[in-house]
């Protein structure tokens, strides 16, 4: 449904969509991506010192809800109909083969 590139800072760098998504949209969306890829890539640092398991560097994230599905590699965000996320696919083109392989 649509597709867009984010700034650290939240801006929006680029988005592509195949629905209604006015800019305003877009920028709330890419600073929802922003803040949570910060808010994660800040556990992923504090994990280690609590379990033996390995969560840095992030790769990706998703998040479903009833309709709608977003998942993220880097700086890269895929909006999706949840009945219509494989998120196997979704991975492996937003991060690659490191999405798959075992650690």
């Amino acid at each position: 449904m649509a597709a867009g590139e984010f700034a650290v800072d939240g801006a929006v760098v680029d988005y592509r969509t195949n629905m209604n998504m006015p800019p305003e949209m877009a920028a709330m969306s890419a600073q929802f991506c922003a803040a949570v890829s910060m808010m994660l890539n800040t556990l992923a640092v504090a994990l280690p010192h609590l379990t033996p398991m390995k969560w840095a560097p992030q790769q990706g994230w998703a998040y479903s809800g009833r309709d709608m599905t977003v998942a993220v590699g880097g700086r890269v965000a895929v909006f999706i109909k949840t009945e219509k996320a494989d998120f196997n696919k979704l991975f492996q083109v937003l991060v690659g083969d490191t999405a798959l392989s075992p650690s």
